[in-house]
């Protein structure tokens, strides 16, 4: 079910329908153009493909549904889900009029018009301001300002599969299956996900939303579960690079284009090859992208090892090393690569770039 076509079966969900029985409740707004929308109030992650807010007329959001991962943008999106947040965005509703939901504090205005590149660009030629638009200039401003948080501003909506979380999609937030953190946590399949640190959720685009909020450096999340009707509070400890998304789909200018992929070496990998940095970014080239050659950006082959760029090793963050070059340089960079290609260390450069926009 793409995410064009889950639109349209909620725009022509027919008014006797269940679905459309709900919907006729709420005063529904569809957003074609964020030229004069308030993103500090509508925060989320913009290159997300659909995004509802239930919100009240005071401002105050109940909830958001949506979100994606990297593989596809419709994984999360189904309309038993999406009834359950119609019907659950009603009764916040009735509570919030009963005065049994505190207020929240309305987030800071931000105008589409207060990001200068975002004007240059597209405002200033009376252009459409596209939801990815926004992402793409606040993230290029950031750059330009010297602001840009890598981990943060371009690792966006972690994929919560790394946790060994797998939700049954129709029913919101039940775990279908744990592994890994989630099961270590004690996290059982059948349980209702209700807070992730503390903030309460009632869909997965809470939870994405939240989750992305996470600080880049912490150790654990605390993560509630309803099982049998009680709630059971989980610490779950986060792996290294849980940031970690594929940003590919993303088509941002700011991430240096690298057109390979690797896979770090292990421990004996790194021995058999005479590696001494045994907690270095040494990985092996399992793709290399047309473009390489279209681009004449590098000169890789598949089998390749990687083990340094710019005569660095090793990197707290990065375990392979396009992660380092994304990481650590700016695109359009052209970096020396240490490889190793049938036994034979050889040095060979490469060439970064940065790509245009979809429109």
């Amino acid at each position: 079910m793409a995410g064009r076509d889950f639109d349209a079966q909620v725009v022509l969900s027919p008014k006797n329908s269940p679905r459309g029985n709900l919907l006729s409740q709420y005063v529904c707004a569809r957003i074609t153009r964020m030229n004069d929308v308030d993103i500090g109030l509508f925060d989320r992650d913009w290159n997300n493909t659909i995004y509802f807010f239930i919100m009240n007329s005071d401002e105050q959001i109940y909830m958001r549904y949506g979100g994606r991962e990297a593989k596809s943008p419709d994984t999360y999106l189904n309309l038993s889900s999406l009834e359950l947040a119609l019907e659950k965005g009603l009764e916040l509703h009735r509570r919030y009029r009963r005065g049994e939901l505190k207020k929240v504090e309305r987030p800071k205005p931000l105008f589409p018009a207060q990001i200068p590149l975002l004007v240059e660009r597209t405002i200033a030629r009376n252009a459409c301001v596209e939801c990815h638009l926004i992402g793409d200039y606040q993230n290029i401003q950031r750059e330009q300002d010297g602001k840009l948080d890598k981990l943060t501003h371009l690792y966006r909506s972690p994929d919560i599969k790394t946790l060994g979380i797998h939700l049954d999609v129709p029913k919101g937030l039940v775990v279908k299956e744990v592994r890994d953190g989630s099961e270590a946590a004690g996290m059982k399949s059948g349980d209702l996900i209700t807070r992730l640190n503390g903030t309460p959720v009632w869909t997965f685009g809470d939870l994405q939303y939240l989750y992305d909020k996470v600080p880049r450096n912490a150790p654990r999340i605390q993560i509630t579960v309803e099982r049998g009707r009680e709630p059971v509070n989980l610490s779950m400890a986060l792996p290294k690079r849980w940031w970690w998304t594929d940003l590919t789909f993303r088509q941002w200018t700011v991430e240096p284009r690298v057109y390979f992929e690797s896979v770090a070496l292990s421990d004996s990998e790194k021995r058999e090859h005479s590696l001494v940095e045994q907690d270095g970014f040494a990985s092996r080239v399992k793709r290399v992208d047309m473009f390489a050659e279209m681009m004449k950006s590098h000169e890789l082959r598949v089998g390749d090892i990687i083990f340094g760029v710019d005569g660095v090793e090793h990197d707290e963050l990065a375990n392979t090393a396009e992660l380092f070059i994304k990481l650590r340089k700016t695109a359009g960079e052209t970096v020396t690569l240490d490889v190793i290609r049938d036994g034979k260390r050889m040095q060979m450069p490469l060439k970064s770039y940065r790509m245009s926009f979809r429109k």
